[in-house]
């Protein structure tokens, strides 16, 4: 269903796009077919973010819910701290509040251009000093490490909305959003998880450093550095330091984060193709940084913006294009618009005839 006609060439600046041939006779599109998902997907030296429909659920009563009570707890206390914090804002000076939002920018950085668009897709190349900011951005945000990350967001688009999907949200909003953190995985998301190649992220030195050292990481860039930075030099109280730059910061970046899995697989419309659940929510890619454009990532997972509108609604998408001006990143991998126009057309719920 799809063609690529690549151009690399050494510029950092390069993008490869993806393209096919089609005709028109009046307003009909004729396309021919030339190379498919898996084909593309092999490009990039991987096909495991690809949805597998050969997967069949398991028959039979599903396992019943087993509780991590440790998870259960510090979420809860982690959101009752947020809300403290809420409360914390207007006694906060406006250079600590300015420094929560660089920490939250910084941090989300770290899962979309970093864990997300880079290593779990590889939708584009990044040079060392680019992979050791994102790795400390990630370290920053605190959503499990690259790895983990990585394996289990690749899990989620080869079994996307089964039991092998580790925040099915055929289970629900709760379960999608926060739910699947507080109870114990799927056994069909373990298995999978586990067949998986992630040779090309085990290749990575700076993924695997990261990982050999991760909670001392969160520590330290996570809690401490976003403390510390507002009452040493500022003067702030160390209440307000903790409670807004840290523990608010880092709750938004999560349920941000969980908007994705949750809001966005639920709630907007599907332009590029209905027969699956992922939606298009720019509500979502605001705060996620250019993540809501869900049935467009879906669908193609392999472009580097995860949309089809470059910029809006997408910092992502902008810092990615900043870094490869800088020369500190290249190869992204780009869909067409005549692909993208076939695929509405074959599969799209129509919705894009009205923008």
């Amino acid at each position: 269903c799809l063609s690529k006609d690549f151009s690399s060439t050494s510029s950092a600046t390069t993008t490869d796009t993806v393209t096919s041939r089609a005709t028109r006779n009046g307003d009909a599109i004729m396309k021919k077919d030339l190379i498919n998902h898996e084909d593309l997907a092999g490009d990039r030296g991987m096909i495991d973010d690809i949805f597998d429909e050969t997967y069949k659920e398991k028959e039979g009563p599903k396992p019943p819910f087993r509780y991590v009570w440790r998870n259960i707890i510090l979420m809860s206390l982690l959101h009752l701290g947020a809300i403290f914090g809420l409360m914390l804002i207007p006694s906060a000076k406006i250079q600590t509040l300015a420094w929560a939002l660089l920490c939250f920018v910084v941090s989300a950085l770290g899962i979309t251009a970093g864990a997300h668009r880079l290593w779990s897709h590889r939708s584009y190349k990044a040079t060392l000093p680019l992979r050791i900011f994102l790795t400390i951005a990630n370290s920053v945000a605190f959503q499990n490490d690259i790895y983990e990350w990585v394996r289990d967001h690749r899990v989620h688009h080869k079994f996307s909305e089964t039991d092998a999907d580790p925040h099915n949200a055929m289970r629900g909003f709760f379960f999608s959003h926060i739910g699947w953190l507080l109870v114990r995985k799927h056994p069909d998301v373990i298995e999978k998880g586990q067949k998986l190649d992630l040779s090309d992220i085990k290749a990575d030195k700076v993924v695997m450093f990261q990982r050999r050292f991760y909670k001392p990481s969160v520590v330290l860039l996570c809690f401490t550095l976003p403390t510390v930075v507002p009452w040493y030099f500022w003067d702030e109280s160390i209440i307000i330091s903790f409670f807004i730059p840290a523990i608010l910061r880092y709750t938004v970046g999560l349920n941000a984060t969980w908007l994705v899995n949750s809001a966005a697989h639920m709630f907007g419309n599907r332009p590029y193709d209905q027969n699956i659940n992922p939606r298009e929510n720019p509500l979502v890619s605001l705060g996620a940084l250019g993540e809501g454009f869900h049935n467009y990532h879906h669908t193609f997972p392999y472009d580097y913006s995860t949309s089809e509108f470059g910029w809006r609604f997408n910092l992502t998408t902008a810092f990615i294009d900043l870094m490869c001006l800088l020369g500190l990143a290249s190869d992204r991998k780009k869909v067409s618009k005549e692909v993208i126009m076939a695929r509405k057309l074959r599969t799209g719920d129509g919705s894009h005839k009205s923008g």
